[in-house]
This record gives C-alpha cells, sequence and structure tokens, in this order.
C-alpha cells in the first residue's frame, strides 16, 4: 500500500492544477478519481494551495514542520490520530486545523474525499510511528 503515496519531496514539489480566474469544479475533479488514493493541489491562494484528497485506507504518519494543515471533509468520514494518542473524526462539513509540527495520520472510513489548507510546498516529514 505504502508504494501508492508520494514521496515527500513530490508532495511538495506539487504545483497548482488551475490557475486564478478559472472555476474549478471539485465535485467534477472528486468523481473522476478511480485511484484509491490522489491528493493534488488544485489552486494556490497567496503562498497557500488548496489541496483535494480522495482516498481509502490510511495514510503514513508525517507532519509537516513549516505549515498548519486544515482539513475539511467534504464527502465520507476521516479519522486522524495524533502522536499524542488523542483522535479526531470528521464528518461531512466539519473541519480542523493541525498545527505545524504536529504528528498525525489521516485514515478514510470507506471512500472519503476532504480539502486542505496548507503553505504551498508544504515540507512534509513521514515517521515510522507515532512515539
Amino acid at each position: 500500500m505504502e508504494s501508492q503515496f508520494p514521496s515527500a519531496q513530490e508532495y511538495s514539489a506539487q504545483t497548482a492544477s488551475y490557475p486564478a480566474l478559472v472555476v474549478v469544479d471539485i465535485r467534477a475533479e472528486q468523481a473522476a478519481v478511480t485511484e484509491s488514493y490522489r491528493n493534488q493541489v488544485l489552486v494556490d491562494v497567496n503562498t497557500d494551495c488548496v489541496r483535494l484528497a480522495v482516498f481509502e485506507g490510511e495514510y503514513r504518519w508525517h507532519h509537516h514542520p513549516d505549515s498548519d494543515e486544515l482539513f475539511l471533509v467534504v464527502a465520507g468520514k476521516l479519522q486522524i490520530d495524533l502522536a499524542s494518542g488523542s483522535h479526531l473524526e470528521l464528518t461531512e462539513w466539519q473541519s480542523v486545523v493541525i498545527p505545524a509540527g504536529t504528528v498525525h495520520r489521516t485514515r478514510a472510513i470507506g471512500r472519503t474525499v476532504n480539502i486542505t489548507f496548507e503553505k504551498n510546498g508544504a515540507q512534509t516529514v513521514f515517521v515510522e510511528t507515532a512515539v
């Protein structure tokens, strides 16, 4: 399962799929995803970006040392495990901010679609375990 995920360098090097002043049909974008994991930058906003993540299953433990990350679930259920041992669960139209440097992993319960906002080119550091 791990091979389906981008490397940290690939993740932070992604560029926006759409320029400013172009209407983006997010519903159509997520409906077109056929693989079990896709996380793509849709647009840039100042020095930040808006990503569309569509996935099933569990992502790796990681943190972003230089960027907060906002998750907004638009379909499905997303669980976020924190290295502190606590767990968050988001359902449709719920959101949470994970502060920069916070070790976490996301787990989709079924097919989950979420929008994330983070610093453009945010550094990602993968860790083997939460502790």
